[in-house]
């Protein structure tokens, strides 16, 4: 088994055994592999292990990523065998970094998913640049729960109204709410900032703003994530290892 097969195996494990002690279906959690900063080889042999998802921070290493991926499947050798099936695997790639103005055509031309939106001038450019022909482009709202100045996303007190602004936008599809939190090592002050994230999205569907995501939970806390309703987690080291 391969480090990298051995490392989705175990995070696997965990959203199971984390989802079934919060009375929770597995299935309810997607797994976003976090590959900024390792090879596309790393991300083809993710996918070979039937991972779909990765979630990139710089828009140009994830474009370089992508060509680098796509290449490198075309040219693995089940391709070769005319019996194998010809469509290649589907990758989705999800934009999780700190979005900068002159970056937005890049993310809206080539990503599927955005969880970092936190200003209505990215939103309104990422909306602008979005191919049509590519439908709607996927996107949370990045709230910083625990308030630390050096974290991007906007205030929970400000996430309503920037939420009701980009739903009402062309080409983009609200799906919900995204945090990085603070490190605790005290597990109640951990799940205050996730339970924060889930109040929000809650009273954001009660004002009828349909979101179905809750993107919070790496590689230390998912646990903690999952018994509080996320239904995304983003992995990068305990897939793929430490960063060089």
């Amino acid at each position: 088994m391969s480090t990298i097969q051995a490392g989705l195996t175990g995070v696997r494990a965990r959203i199971a055994r984390s989802a079934d002690l919060a009375g929770r279906d597995p299935a309810s959690v997607r797994l976003i592999a976090v590959s900024k900063a390792f090879p596309a080889e790393f991300v083809v042999q993710a996918v070979a292990c039937a991972q779909s998802a990765f979630g990139e921070n710089y828009a140009q290493e994830g474009l370089a990523k992508m060509a680098a991926v796509d290449t490198l499947l075309r040219q693995s050798p089940q391709r070769a065998d005319p019996k194998h099936h010809a469509l290649l695997p589907v990758v989705e790639w999800h934009f999780i970094g700190p979005i900068q103005s002159n970056k937005t055509k890049i993310i809206a031309q080539h990503f599927h998913w955005v969880q970092s939106l936190d200003r209505w001038k990215v939103a309104e450019r990422l909306a602008e640049q979005r191919p049509p022909e590519l439908g709607p482009l996927q996107v949370c709202i990045q709230v910083n729960v625990s308030g630390e100045a050096s974290k991007s996303g906007v205030e929970p007190s400000a996430a309503a109204e920037l939420a009701r602004q980009v739903a009402g936008l062309p080409r983009l599809r609200l799906r919900g709410l995204m945090t990085v939190p603070e490190p605790a090592a005290d597990l109640h002050a951990l799940r205050h900032q996730f339970r924060t994230l889930r109040r929000l999205r809650e009273e954001l569907a009660a004002e009828g703003l349909a979101l179905d995501t809750l993107s919070m939970g790496m590689s230390e806390d998912l646990e903690v994530a999952i018994a509080e309703g996320a239904t995304m987690v983003r992995v990068g080291r305990a897939i793929f290892g430490d960063r060089a």
